[in-house]
């Protein structure tokens, strides 16, 4: 599967770390991403550090075709997201000015120093917006900025989704019942070792009576999805399969 594209999810907060707050967007955008034909490869969640956001930032964005930072792009004194990605690769933090203008047209004569704050990005970065939005999405190279509150996250990324959209993963669920993982555990390795391009999953359900197991099937190619499937609905018993979607 060397053509799909790949991204990397920063989740950045003391909040998060702390437990202070439950977490929910990077599940939001690794579903997301899926659906798009994205591969997420990898999710990290940081404290409010200037030198650790800038580490990661840059790591990732070397490592992913698309990077998602989440949180710390506020106008207080721990919202230092831009600051990070800014000190990652060595630019200077200046005000950008469709952001100004943003803001000004915004909020007028109520406008502070702390609101101007939220203008302030990595040299270099792009804005994307749509009059849906409350602010403008922020683009430094192939990083993409969201705020971390959930419901303007998942506003943003709404408008902008379409761009990320390759080539989609073929995926089917396999649901089991009256068996253990370790009854099937032997088929599922053969028929993973004879298929290289599809990933096998295996995940036990506690607590629901129709099934106990499901095993999911996923591939970019849709040819090796249909034989992979097809040899596992046959080594599987067949009294075991309660359904498959």
């Amino acid at each position: 599967m060397s053509n799909t594209k790949t991204a990397g999810i920063i989740i950045i907060g003391n909040e998060i770390l702390s437990g202070k707050l439950h977490e929910g967007n990077s599940f939001f955008l690794a579903s997301e991403l899926r659906e798009l034909g994205v591969s997420v490869r990898r999710i990290a969640v940081i404290p409010d550090e200037i030198e650790l956001i800038g580490k990661e930032a840059f790591d990732f964005s070397k490592a992913y075709d698309y990077v998602f930072t989440s949180g710390g792009v506020g106008p207080t004194h721990d919202d230092v997201t831009m600051a990070g990605i800014a000190h990652g690769f060595g630019v200077k933090l200046t005000p950008h000015p469709e952001l100004e203008g943003f803001l000004t047209k915004r909020y007028k004569d109520i406008l502070t120093d702390a609101m101007l704050k939220i203008a302030l990005v990595p040299e270099g970065t792009e804005v994307i917006s749509f009059k849906e939005m409350r602010f403008p999405v922020v683009v430094f190279k192939n990083i993409f900025i969201f705020p971390g509150i959930p419901d303007y996250l998942k506003n943003k990324f709404s408008l902008i989704k379409e761009r990320f959209r390759s080539a989609p993963f073929y995926l089917k669920r396999i649901f089991l019942n009256h068996t253990h993982e370790s009854l099937i555990a032997d088929i599922l390795t053969e028929t993973a070792l004879d298929n290289k391009d599809v990933d096998i999953g295996s995940y036990p359900i506690e607590n629901n009576p129709e099934h106990c197991i499901i095993v999911t099937v996923e591939s970019k190619s849709e040819g090796a999805f249909k034989k992979t499937l097809a040899a596992l609905k046959a080594k599987l018993p067949e009294d075991i399969i309660v359904r498959v979607e």
